[in-house]
């Protein structure tokens, strides 16, 4: 398993706090749930961040079986729908989001 995450860094505008969740969970989570391949699509709406000077505002994460299903994926028209949403979201947000992907490997807590 591959896990693609996006992690949006930054402030949201203030006063625009919910609206920008909101949007988040009522027009682009159905979309990256439609990307192809994907396993399983999870959100995490940040509380607190250890460095202010690099706050964390949400992570998104999708899990696909391997590297070529998620290519695929980033590759879709559903992808290209999300990321057209995803910039207009940006509007709200003083920041950036960049992709990290990592192998879904697991700590064993044998020993």
């Amino acid at each position: 398993m591959i896990t693609r995450r996006a992690i949006f860094e930054g402030r949201i505008k203030p006063g625009m706090e919910e609206r920008f969740f909101e949007e988040v969970e009522n027009r682009l989570a159905p979309l990256w749930q439609a990307f192809p391949h994907a396993l399983a699509v999870r959100m995490f709406r940040i509380e607190d961040c250890d460095d202010e000077e690099r706050p964390i505002v949400m992570i998104q994460e999708v899990d696909y079986p391997d590297r070529a299903k998620m290519q695929e994926a980033i590759t879709s028209s559903a992808r290209d729908a999300a990321r057209a949403c995803t910039l207009e979201l940006l509007e709200m947000l003083d920041g950036r989001f960049y992709h990290v992907i990592s192998a879904g490997d697991r700590l064993s807590a044998e020993g």
